[in-house]
Formats: structure tokens, sequence, C-alpha cells
């Protein structure tokens, strides 16, 4: 599996979903237009005042959050393969008069796009595992983070990679033994869409998430796990609390979701 063919086909796929994304009830993209904020409880409590800020938002797809970041006073840009993604982004950029950046670029290659540093790095929810080197995605995060920056991850927790579709039976390896590529009917935003994907990705345990980062300059200063999702974006879940989600049958018995925050020495 070379770089150029995965990138080529996960490229496809997201410019195939935006689409389905941006019209879903799922991102609730109406009411974000009208003020909701698109960021969550965990996220908002590793932020906290960016008033001022400078944000550099990894994997932004359409943009709600690098948005969400913009009305909160930070100056934000956010990167994103797709480039149909970014098109609405910046559409929605303009229709609400802020001031937000956005790039469209393989991660990997921000260096050849952008030549700027940040206060702070941000990425979240179902982006490393479409990055096959954790090592080069930890080094880009501290080419662009100024000294004492901030780095904030949160993302789906890599135990929950591991299972089918139905979280019945262990399918994959918790390691990043090989390549994951699956063929999916529909989106995580629509189930029901009429939409059939290829997708390339690979699962990271957390030791793999956390040397790299060590590795390349930064200092971990917290760790969090959740045992719920804020996004109904699985099967066989329940709504225990408001937007708060769980595999019903495994109850609060596996990790849904990790968080971090890292700074660069």
């Amino acid at each position: 599996m070379n770089d150029l063919n995965y990138l080529e086909i996960n490229k496809k796929t997201w410019n195939e979903k935006t689409d389905f994304h941006v019209d879903s009830e799922f991102y609730r993209n109406d009411e974000f237009l009208k003020g909701r904020t698109s960021l969550n409880d965990i996220e908002l409590n590793l932020l906290g005042d960016i008033k001022g800020k400078s944000i550099l938002h990894l994997q932004c797809h359409f943009g709600q959050d690098t948005l969400s970041f913009t009305r909160m006073g930070a100056h934000a840009t956010g990167v994103d393969l797709s480039d149909k993604a970014i098109v609405k982004a910046k559409e929605f950029n303009k229709q609400l008069n802020l001031d937000a950046k956005f790039i469209c670029c393989d991660i990997y290659n921000l260096p050849n796009h952008l030549d700027e540093q940040f206060d702070i790095i941000f990425t979240s929810y179902g982006t490393i595992g479409w990055l096959p080197d954790l090592d080069k995605w930890a080094n880009v995060i501290s080419r662009f983070l100024k000294p004492q920056g901030k780095f904030i991850l949160a993302d789906f927790h890599p135990i929950v990679w591991m299972f089918d579709n139905d979280f019945k039976e262990v399918f994959y390896s918790y390691f990043n033994v090989e390549p994951i590529i699956e063929e999916e009917t529909g989106t995580y935003a629509n189930k029901d869409a009429s939409l059939e994907t290829k997708t390339i990705t690979w699962n990271h345990p957390t030791s793999e998430v956390l040397n790299a980062l060590i590795q390349s300059g930064l200092e971990i200063n917290s760790f969090n796990e959740y045992d719920y999702s804020p996004y109904n974006c699985f099967n066989q879940t329940e709504e225990f609390e408001p937007r708060r989600y769980r595999i019903k049958h495994l109850q609060n018995k596996i990790p849904m979701v990790f968080s971090l925050t890292a700074t660069k020495i």
C-alpha cells in the first residue's frame, strides 16, 4: 500500500461524505450556523480561555470546530485533506463573516503550505486513524507549535477500533500491525445514505501516540480516558445521559474516548 494510494482512496471517500455530513442531523449544521458551538465539554475543558490565541486545527473536516474557535476569539487555521470539505468551510466562514483560514492538503505535506507557529494545535475524534505514521505526525505538530505551545487531542480510544461494527467480537488488533481496509455503505453521520466507500486506516495503541509526541519534543501534561462518546456514531449505542453514548451491552466496561494535552519543551 503506497502513500499515494491511501491518500487518493481516503480523499475520494471524504469528498463523497462531505455533502451527506453537511446536511445531516448528526452535525446539526443549521443550528451551528445560528450560533451553536460544535465543541463538547471534553475539549472545552482542555482548551480553557482561547481569546487572542492562534490555533492550528488539523483534520478539520468542513470547519465547524475551527469556526467555533474563531467565535471564541481565537485566530484559527483549519487543515483537511478533502478539497470539497475545505470549500464548504470557506463558504461558512464567509457566510458567518468570520476570519478563519483554511488549507487543503495532506497533514504530512503541511510544511509546504504553511510557514507559521501557533499557540495551540488541536485535533479531535476520528483523526489519527487515517495516518500511517505517527512519528511524522508528531514532527509536524512540533514544527508548528511555538515554544511552550500546547497540543490538545481528543479522539476515540484505540480499543473501540478493535471490535466489529456491532461490538460483538474483537475483530482487529489493538496494535498497529497492518492497514485496515474496509468497504462501507452509508456513513456514521447518516447510516442510510446512498453511499458506498472504501477506507484505509490504522489502529494506533496508546503507547504509540504518547511515544511519538515525547520523541518529537513534547511533554505530556495530562492523559484521560472516558467511558462514553459525545457522538452517537457507532452501532448498538444508548444515550445514558444527554449527548453521552455507550455501547449498550458493554455499558461502562470499555473506554470510548481519550484525551491528552502536551507542551512543546
